[in-house]
């Protein structure tokens, strides 16, 4: 794993000789006469130095094996006023850092450089190479795209190339979560319709079974383990959860996964095929359970865009009712391109075929999301749109009409990096859904706002 690690440190040097860098002569650095700036072992405080002098003393207590004096000492010129003095000292920290193997420090360094200069390419292709050291290759394979949008010399886009081609995640274990407060309209995605018209009469719903609001705990996350069978091939075992939970413990959602895969890259592609099972519990009862297979394939286009593609199949069994029990074949098909280095946008097509016992229950569905991002500072912001249509395979018993609907969904929201605590800084989205039905117990209209943290990078 070190050789493939100094492979891929020797396409970013290579890089260096060709890119811009950041400053290495610093305003203000013209030292006074004779003068000899160094920190003794026993200094607590340093005063009447310009910038220059303070980072030779921070260099000299880096090479001398004093980390903490160099971070003090690199930390206060990142608040410096001057853009120039700040940028190189975050370099340097995030340099020391990530020697240090404190990866996810180094990360915050180089996103905080980023934040204020956007076309440091040299900075972003270091955050991409931790990120990826990390775990986080997604991350890391998007600094890369923003690079290469950001416009770059033909010789230094190949070298680019080359890196994104080779970048792989060494990380043995990792995993990664998401916790969020859930303020929500409509908590059990139900119709606020007293009555429903069927072929008998018409069916009065009782307050349980309409629209409920509430405030939920949404929980998110995985883990998992990669294991290197050969050179391009990797072994990944993976865990995964999501579940809201509220004071009313009958509306509590629970999902879970446990899936084993693999990951064979070559070239600009990547393909995972895993399988496994999953399932789902609803106010702490078992709801469904399924085994499932799947296939996933990421291909680079260009130096700015990548394409997602992934089939699934599974077989669905429903613990409350049977006649729902069938196979469930899904396809998605996406583009994600970056606009520049502050901003990308996507684009997903998907499709999605459910069969049952009962044909009411059998759907065909089909839809389009489109997703945008941009960075402005030390905030970014997101939004996206999804359009879907249902329609069922035959009436559902007793309702008057075959199911036929039009799912509509829009969210913005942000990520605020101005407030950074051990890594995390809070995400705020707000959403809206209606789903319009022939069949009125599946109609709704849902509003909810995400209040949570996730990581600052």
């Amino acid at each position: 794993m070190r050789l493939r690690r100094l492979s891929q440190l020797g396409l970013i040097y290579s890089l260096w000789l060709n890119a811009p860098l950041l400053a290495q002569d610093v305003q203000g650095a013209d030292l006074q006469p004779g003068a000899e700036p160094s920190l003794s072992d026993d200094s607590t405080s340093i005063s009447g130095l310009n910038a220059a002098q303070l980072f030779d003393l921070a260099d000299q207590a880096r090479v001398a094996g004093r980390w903490g004096d160099a971070e003090a000492i690199y930390t206060a010129l990142a608040r410096d006023p001057d853009l120039q003095i700040r940028s190189e000292a975050r370099f340097r920290l995030g340099m020391m850092l990530d020697e240090l193997g404190r990866q996810a420090d180094a990360a915050l360094a180089f996103r905080a450089i980023l934040d204020e200069e956007p076309n440091a390419t040299r900075v972003r292709l270091e955050l991409a190479r931790v990120l990826a050291a990390m775990g986080e290759e997604g991350r890391a394979r998007q600094q890369l795209r923003q690079a290469q949008a950001s416009g770059l010399p033909p010789d230094v886009a190949q070298v680019v190339d080359r890196f994104a081609s080779a970048l792989r995640s060494n990380r043995r274990f990792g995993g990664n979560f998401e916790l969020a407060m859930a303020p929500d309209s409509n908590i059990n995605r139900a119709t606020d319709a007293k009555e429903l018209d069927t072929v008998i009469a018409p069916l009065t719903l009782s307050d349980d079974a309409r629209e409920q609001s509430g405030i939920g705990l949404h929980l998110s996350g995985q883990v998992y383990a990669r294991i290197g069978l050969t050179e391009g091939l990797t072994l990944v075992p993976r865990l995964s959860g999501d579940g809201t939970f509220y004071r009313t413990a009958q509306f509590n959602d629970l999902s879970g996964s446990a899936l084993l895969g693999l990951e064979w890259q070559t070239g600009r592609s990547r393909i995972m095929p895993s399988g496994g099972v999953t399932w789902r519990t609803y106010g702490g009862k078992a709801y469904a359970r399924t085994e499932t297979a799947d296939i996933r394939w990421t291909h680079r286009i260009g130096r700015r865009a990548q394409s997602d593609v992934g089939f699934s199949y599974g077989r669905t069994h429903y613990h409350r009712n049977t006649l729902q029990d069938g196979e469930l074949f899904n396809l998605n098909v996406g583009i994600e391109r970056a606009l520049s280095a502050r901003s990308g946008v996507g684009v997903q097509l998907s499709g999605t075929r459910q069969t049952a016992r009962d044909p009411g229950y059998a759907t065909a569905s089909g839809g389009v999301t489109l997703l945008g991002w941009r960075d402005m500072g030390r905030m970014t912001v997101f939004a996206n749109a999804t359009v879907r249509r249902l329609e069922s395979d035959a009436r559902l018993f007793p309702f008057t009409d075959r199911r036929k609907e039009w799912f509509l969904r829009g969210s913005v929201g942000a990520t605020f990096r101005q407030i950074e605590v051990a890594g995390f800084s809070p995400v705020v989205r707000v959403a809206y859904e209606r789903n319009t039905s022939t069949v009125g117990i599946y109609g709704y209209r849902r509003t909810t706002i995400d209040l949570g943290i996730t990581r600052a990078f």
